[in-house]
């Protein structure tokens, strides 16, 4: 994938192995991984080995901050088996509450829809977690269930809110 998104204050990039470094400070962050799928990365390594799995024909973004070229975040948008297409993303502890996550969300939204119509949303989030809930509801999705995820390697289960499109 070379594509490149621009908003007001982001650019939306593949991520490569040479961003290691710069996504270990939101990866290795407990406080950054605490709702994530992920657990805390506890060594760069973990974060390098994320880089490498990423299929380039993957809808996979790094988020960088314009202002200064700084990658700040990541995330991405899938098409899932039912016809939905779902959303997440994760940013630096120190970018939260700036409106990055809604304005990437929206870009990345944006893209697929036109690329393919008004395609069906979903997104979902820990239940606990407000600040993504309003996210998610600021890109126009409405919740409609509780469900539940688990962590990749199994140790953490969230209830979640579902939020879809339609």
């Amino acid at each position: 994938m070379s594509l490149t998104i621009t908003t007001e204050r982001l650019i939306l990039r593949q991520l490569t192995l040479d961003d290691a470094e710069a996504a270990f400070e939101w990866t290795g962050d407990e406080r950054v991984a605490r709702y994530m799928i992920y657990s805390t990365h506890e060594s760069i390594e973990t974060t390098k080995e994320w880089l490498r799995s990423i299929k380039p024909s993957e809808n996979v973004f790094g988020f960088v901050r314009k202002s200064d070229g700084k990658l700040i975040g990541s995330g991405g948008i899938r098409l899932l088996e039912d016809g939905f297409w779902e959303f997440g993303y994760n940013f630096r502890f120190d970018c939260w509450g700036m409106g990055y996550a809604t304005e990437a969300s929206k870009a990345m939204i944006d893209h697929v829809r036109s690329k393919f119509g008004d395609v069906p949303l979903r997104a979902e989030c820990a239940a606990e977690n407000t600040a993504s809930a309003h996210v998610i509801e600021k890109c126009g999705l409405v919740f409609k269930d509780f469900g539940e995820y688990t962590s990749y390697d199994g140790l953490k289960t969230f209830k979640a809110k579902i939020y879809e499109s339609r």
